[in-house]
């Protein structure tokens, strides 16, 4: 069992420049966090692999568990204004970040509603903004309103449209963060859910070659 911090995420604001979203800093309790980063595997490949593909230890288990409970999904359908209740989910981790990784887009539109959960220790490579995910007022990375560094159980919450532009600039090394998706209906999280796997089959398959 986890505790998060939902007196914060009840009482803080939902941003709407450049897009609506919400930041809750400390969003896992700093004495939580050692242990749920203890327990994430050690991951040596760039990628979103999904949660059910990973071994994860008992605390982050219980994380994700809660991301995926009800409490959860009913606070962000209350923030956001939102009708959840049938959305199915969708859960990936990502260990490593590359040169490859941060370029500016949109989610796909098969995701209602995207959650971002960073895991990492502060760090000094953060400061200097690498790897700190920038909400966007246009496809250019220096017109940003917000920057998120990854780090301390923040927590980043926005619902998707054609226009909620993010990315960062880049960062190669060891990133952690738990994405969780709502989305639009069974197929279209099938259909997202087979290409995570299939790319997480063929990283498995280089790393072994």
């Amino acid at each position: 069992m986890i505790t998060l911090d939902y007196q914060r995420l009840h009482a803080t604001p939902v941003a709407t420049d450049p897009f609506p979203h919400i930041v809750v800093p400390h969003f896992v309790p700093e004495p939580a966090l050692p242990a749920v980063f203890r327990d994430l595997p050690r991951m040596t490949k760039r990628g979103s692999f999904p949660i059910a593909s990973l071994a994860l230890g008992p605390a982050a288990a219980a994380l994700v568990g809660e991301l995926e409970g009800p409490r959860f999904r009913a606070a962000i359908s209350t923030r956001f204004g939102l009708d959840l209740d049938d959305a199915p989910t969708m859960v990936t981790l990502r260990g490593q970040s590359t040169e490859r990784d941060g370029h500016i887009h949109c989610d796909s539109t098969a995701k209602r509603v995207t959650v971002l959960l960073y895991l990492n220790p502060e760090d000094e490579s953060w400061g200097q903004h690498e790897g700190c995910l920038r909400l966007l007022r246009s496809r250019d990375l220096e017109d940003f309103a917000v920057e998120v560094p990854p780090v301390n159980g923040t927590l980043l919450v926005f619902p998707n449209s054609a226009t909620a532009w993010h990315g960062h600039k880049t960062f190669i090394g060891q990133r952690f963060v738990i994405q969780l998706n709502y989305m639009t209906n069974d197929a279209a999280a099938r259909s997202e859910l087979r290409r995570h796997r299939l790319s997480a089959f063929v990283k498995r398959l280089t790393a072994a070659a």
